[in-house]
């Protein structure tokens, strides 16, 4: 799963990697980003991409509840074309949530002990992403969205058994395409980023409480 990234991305590298005609919203700068914050996320409407801030926990047009959001921060690759509340997205609104790095928990002596994860040689990269445009009644339309996540790498597995399905530059336009509704050709970009190019940190605990957002969330540990 995913339960929390980390995010600093400079005007400069999301214009660049990301190809972003206009900003609707800039990215801002977190060190333990949470569900149910909004979060960084590249779009097309057709009409070009655009860098926008949507909330992390997918509320399903249909859903007469929001609270369905805060279960549904992730989308499972295997499920993702069948599951009511993502298959029309996954169809028809996908984009790229735009991360520096992720944490996950490993079971260490009984206790568990967070690492951040990051990719070698890429400033900002991009979990795929599905959105949703959620209305309420007498109220204002929301954005929100919800990561996708397969089986973990190699890498990966020695800390967590799943992880966030992380997009090669060369794929982003085949995702972020709002007219491709071939969904085999979208499912075979659900895997596993390789193991290589991964690197692994232990951090503190204070990631543990979204009310920590600082710097000091994302140092390594000395041994």
């Amino acid at each position: 799963m995913c339960g929390r990234f980390t995010v600093n991305c400079s005007p400069v590298d999301v214009g660049s990697l990301f190809g972003v005609s206009e900003t609707l919203h800039p990215a801002a700068t977190s060190f333990n980003v949470a569900p149910g914050q909004e979060v960084p996320v590249v779009w097309d409407d057709g009409a070009g991409r655009k860098l926008d801030r949507f909330k992390w926990g997918l509320i399903p047009s249909w859903a007469k509840d929001p609270a369905i959001g805060n279960r549904l921060i992730n989308a499972r690759a295997e499920t993702v074309a069948e599951k009511p509340a993502f298959r029309q997205a996954f169809l028809k609104r996908r984009c790229l949530i735009l991360a520096d790095g992720f944490y996950e928990w490993k079971t260490e002596g009984g206790r568990k002990a967070p690492y951040r994860v990051t990719i070698e040689g890429q400033p900002v990269f991009a979990f795929a992403g599905l959105w949703e445009a959620w209305t309420p009644e007498g109220g204002e339309t929301v954005k929100t969205c919800a990561i996708v996540t397969t089986e973990a790498n190699d890498f990966m597995r020695a800390i967590h058994a799943r992880m966030p399905v992380i997009l090669a530059p060369v794929d982003y336009a085949v995702w972020l395409d709002p007219k491709n509704r071939d969904a085999a050709a979208l499912l075979a970009l659900l895997k596993p980023y390789p193991s290589e190019r991964m690197r692994a940190s232990a951090v503190s605990t204070r990631v543990n409480s979204p009310r920590n957002n600082d710097p000091a969330c994302i140092l390594p540990l000395s041994d």
